[in-house]
């Protein structure tokens, strides 16, 4: 009887950025060590994310539903447990549910990410200033206590997708340069004000073809006004599937982003991706994969010497909400066509 081959049990269950910086790392070690099976415990909405590596399947847990609360998370093990033997498990996540999910689960070998909480409560509290390792290298490490060695210096990326008919009916066909714009985040300290980024916008819309990303009903009706009023603008919120999202963003020439999951699913096709920082900074390991140091576009620390002011951008002081505000439209128009 043929040798079964080893299986490791990924788990990042979110955020849409984290799981995304997931993927450049399993491509490298896909690559690497194609004897190995992959299966990714994440949330099902993610799986389109996954679909370019080889030796991955996604299994999708159900957080808010069957999967709720510690018995859903027995539940989950036990049916992980069915129809697996997990030789190891690389949890990227590191939270109270895989925690939990340990205790029920069989497997040889258990490795969790060390997420540096230390280190970046020092840097957030302006005891240090200085880059900490990436939660791309912190991801990587993972696999390698469980005895598999990644680089990261070298990646590979997949090629560009062929759009369906309703994508090319939406976004066009023509051979203007193509950037895309996801204007939102999480915090309204990690965005760039919506006044100035419709100047970004404007501008860049006299030579370019623009392409907006969002979701929900308040970003659908902000995007629709620009796309609405600025000519060579169109907005894909709300229009496609993630599937048929990621083909447009395989086809940009380059993303501007905030530190967003936009920028990371951009990154991890392969995309340039410009970024600006609000009152989160680089320093703390969340820049996209793969891009060059002055890609991101950070304010002015003299006037704002606090930042970062917290990892994700949900504390800062009531005068720092809009400090990327000193980045200025023309040096981030500059920066894209720059790369572009």
């Amino acid at each position: 009887m043929p040798k079964q081959p080893k299986h490791i049990l990924v788990i990042r269950l979110s955020a849409m950025g984290d799981v995304a910086m997931t993927v450049p790392v399993l491509r490298v070690f896909t690559q690497l060590y194609p004897e190995i099976k992959i299966t990714v415990l994440t949330r099902a909405f993610f799986t389109p994310f996954f679909r370019n590596l080889d030796n991955v399947e996604v299994f999708s847990a159900e957080v808010k539903g069957k999967h709720k609360g510690v018995y859903g998370i027995y539940k989950l093990a036990k049916e992980l447990n069915k129809s697996n033997n997990f030789y190891a498990v690389a949890d990227l996540h590191n939270v109270l549910r895989s925690k939990i999910l340990k205790q029920f689960l069989k497997y040889k070998h258990f490795i969790s990410i060390d997420k540096g909480r230390k280190e970046k409560h020092l840097l957030t509290s302006g005891e240090i200033f200085e880059p900490l390792k990436t939660t791309h290298q912190r991801y990587a490490d993972v696999f390698e206590a469980l005895g598999y060695p990644l680089t990261l210096l070298n990646p590979s990326f997949p090629d560009k997708a062929i759009l369906n008919e309703k994508t090319q009916k939406i976004i066009g066909n023509d051979s203007r340069k193509c950037i895309g714009i996801a204007p939102f985040a999480a915090h309204e300290g990690k965005m760039y004000p919506l006044d100035a980024m419709k100047a970004v916008v404007e501008k860049l819309s006299k030579e370019h073809k623009v392409i907006l990303f969002g979701g929900g009903k308040t970003e659908t009706e902000t995007l629709n006004s620009f796309a609405n009023n600025i000519d060579n603008v169109i907005n894909i919120s709300g229009k496609l599937s993630l599937d048929e999202e990621l083909d447009v963003i395989s086809n940009l020439d380059v993303m501007l982003s905030m530190d967003s999951g936009n920028a990371h699913i951009a990154a991890m096709l392969g995309i340039k991706v410009i970024t600006i920082w609000g009152v989160t900074h680089p320093f703390a390991g969340f820049a996209p994969f793969n891009q060059p140091e002055d890609y991101a576009l950070l304010p002015d620390r003299k006037k704002f010497p606090l930042i970062p002011t917290s990892v994700y951008g949900n504390k800062y002081p009531e005068n720092y909400k809009e400090v990327s505000r000193s980045i200025s439209p023309e040096i981030i128009i500059e920066k894209i066509k720059s790369v572009i």
